[in-house]
């Protein structure tokens, strides 16, 4: 009988049995992180949570093993297929729920699905031999937004309070029958950038509320540039002489990084079946170079030890970045591809598992499959610079804030006992004298003393 009369033969008795009710499907995958991966004698990961979840909606059974040649699927020089979709096709196994790649030779030998997942070629390498951030304005990106705002608003309120302090203090008036206070806000304002930039620019308070709100703002802008300069440090050191290597352009462009694929990988033949010059010297470079890896765990280890660029699928690349925090993943993605479940020629299962895979996407359960085993457990490393957060320098915003407070008080207390002094001499109520002295010092002009008030009468 001939291979097509074989293939209709097959697809009539699979049609058969499919409708005769709920069936064991055999089912075959490849071990690969987080596709399915050993729990026990169990299997877990991305395919095996979609397999159940397809089984449910479709009402079947199945058992599940592993590919017995550890491969995808590829011919061989006779032509013989090998891996999951050799399975496929020798009737080993009734569906293929792997991270398979849809290709036009596989859709030859098998059916597949509408894409589970879909993915592309992109390259990851050391944070340190890409640049991943732009330059311009990189200062600034030692604080961020929230501590640039936080030292704004610090600036602002302890400017308005020094300014405040040197009204309200007695001491900051040497002659107040005939002196008005020259500390303006202005001044204020320029005395706090002047100690902020550690230059003694005056006028400076002389009044015991006004030097402690002076002393605590010193102290928070010692302490603050000290911070900003030790991560100014650090970035340097981590971005010094760095390349910017974000595209596969630029990977081609340079022959400091040494970049490969896995050897007669889909990715490998996508540069060496493509017409575009950039790619076609991509292929040529590996070629030349042998610059291949066994698979995408060597190529990850290279990646981390040395200066590697590995070429690979964009979702697999992002699980190691997930997992590895000195690794980045080039944003450029290219060669659009899609993972889909493979069944054999002319199989009635391939459209109901479409149905059901479109059915999961709409749902959202294929998103939190995604989440649930591409989640970070990557924890920041202090190899390169980062922002500091507001919590970083909450103790010294504290700090300054109660010196703030404490220096309005201390110049409150400063004018109410020359208020008391006052009231005890003119037999008047200190109450009424305080709040003269407000109004005289925020008011201008000359103030109500003893002196004052004898010429007035005279």
């Amino acid at each position: 009988m001939t291979p097509l009369g074989l293939i209709l033969v097959s697809s009539a008795l699979l049609a058969g049995v499919y409708a005769a009710g709920p069936q064991v499907l055999r089912v075959t995958t490849i071990k690969e992180e987080p596709y399915a991966m050993s729990k026990g004698s169990e299997l877990e990961g991305f395919c095996i949570d979609l397999l159940s979840a397809v089984s449910k909606k479709l009402d079947f059974k199945y058992d599940i093993k592993l590919v017995k040649d550890s491969r995808y699927g590829k011919t061989d020089d006779s032509g013989n297929w090998n891996g999951m979709i050799g399975e496929i096709v020798r009737g080993e196994a009734d569906i293929a729920v792997a991270p398979l790649t849809v290709t036009a030779k596989r859709e030859t030998a098998v059916d597949m699905t509408i894409p589970f997942m879909q993915t592309g070629l992109s390259f990851i390498l050391r944070k340190d031999l890409a640049s991943d951030d732009s330059q311009f304005l990189s200062l600034l990106n030692l604080f961020s937004t929230e501590v640039w705002m936080g030292v704004l608003v610090a600036y602002l309120l302890t400017s308005i309070c020094i300014f405040l302090v040197s009204r309200i203090s007695p001491c900051e008036w040497e002659q107040p029958d005939t002196e008005n206070n020259l500390f303006t806000l202005s001044h204020s304002f320029w005395y706090t950038v002047g100690a902020l930039t550690l230059q003694g620019a005056g006028p400076h308070p002389k009044a015991l509320s006004g030097r402690v709100i002076t002393s605590i703002w010193w102290l928070f802008s010692l302490v603050l540039l000290a911070c900003y300069f030790a991560n100014l440090s650090l970035w340097l050191h981590s971005d010094n002489q760095q390349q910017s290597i974000k595209s596969f352009e630029d990977l081609a462009n340079q022959n400091l990084i040494e970049y490969g694929t896995i050897k007669d990988s889909s990715s490998f033949a996508f540069f060496k079946n493509s017409n575009n010059p950039t790619y076609h010297r991509i292929y040529e470079h590996i070629k030349n170079a042998q610059s291949y890896s066994l698979n995408a765990e060597e190529g990850i280890r290279k990646a981390q030890k040395g200066n590697y660029a590995f070429i690979g699928e964009s979702v697999s690349l992002d699980l190691a970045v997930a997992r590895y925090c000195n690794l980045t993943r080039a944003p450029e993605i290219i060669g659009m591809r899609g993972y889909s479940i493979a069944a054999p020629l002319g199989s009635p299962l391939v459209k109901n598992l479409s149905v059901a895979i479109l059915h999961l996407s709409e749902s959202g359960e294929l998103d939190y499959f995604r989440s649930k085993w591409w989640a970070s457990s990557c924890m920041a490393k202090n190899g390169k610079s980062a922002p500091l957060k507001p919590t970083s320098l909450k103790g010294i915003f504290l700090l300054l804030a109660l010196g703030l407070g404490l220096g309005l008080f201390l110049a409150l207390m400063e004018l109410a006992a020359k208020s008391r002094k006052i009231a005890n001499t003119q037999q008047k109520s200190c109450c009424s004298v305080m709040s003269a002295e407000l109004s005289q010092r925020f008011r201008g002009g000359e103030l109500t003393t003893p002196e004052s008030s004898e010429k007035n009468k005279a």
